[in-house]
């Protein structure tokens, strides 16, 4: 899907994910001393927002205009302040250096695509700064429920790990979540990997 089609799917519902933050998201970040973060595909930055409201400065990147304007709405509702930034990630490299967190959750591309995100997502994080990759596992299609049914952009803990070259891993693995309103279960990888402090 291209960023025409994000914009129709964001416009067609008030909320297209909860105001809540990712689960994974709110475990693996709750701990953090708050600096500066990047959202990389932030959609309608419900993880932005809940990282702005404990303190964090950060930075919401997405393609999609529609969920970054509907992005900011939400957090001036709720107070909180947050860059925003229309951008396709395939183009944009964040600052390299600036970053203690870099988030991407559900950020789906094919393999070479994925290598060109992430590389430039361990090139911005500070000495000691956080990683944190989220996203629907290949498991899912023969074990879980909903996500993209594409294997090419499906995730594999090992997959993520091996390309984050340079990076501390300090978790790396499939976890499961609940799907409202059903009584399954997606699977996700989840890594969390740190930049080794100079």
């Amino acid at each position: 899907m291209d960023a025409s089609d994000w914009d129709r799917r964001y416009a067609a519902a008030e909320l297209l994910w909860s105001a809540t933050p990712n689960l994974f998201v709110h475990d693996e970040l709750a701990d953090l001393p708050p600096g500066r973060a990047i959202d990389l595909a932030a959609g309608e930055g419900r993880n932005a927002i809940w990282l702005a409201d404990r303190g964090w400065r950060v930075t919401a990147v997405d393609f999609s205009a529609v969920a970054i304007d509907k992005g900011r709405r939400l957090a001036e509702s709720a107070g909180v302040g947050v860059t925003w930034m229309v951008a396709d990630l395939l183009d944009h490299a964040p600052e390299p250096g600036w970053f203690d967190l870099v988030l991407m959750a559900y950020l789906q591309l094919p393999p070479e695509q994925l290598d060109t995100v992430l590389e430039r997502a361990r090139r911005a994080l500070t000495p000691g700064g956080v990683l944190l990759v989220v996203g629907h596992d290949a498991e899912n299609l023969r074990h879980g429920v909903g996500g993209p049914q594409d294997p090419a952009v499906l995730y594999t803990p090992e997959g993520i790990v091996d390309r984050l070259p340079g990076l501390w891993v300090d978790r790396a693995e499939r976890v499961r979540r609940q799907v409202a309103g059903t009584d399954r279960e997606a699977i996700d990888t989840l890594v969390r990997a740190h930049r080794p402090a100079a």
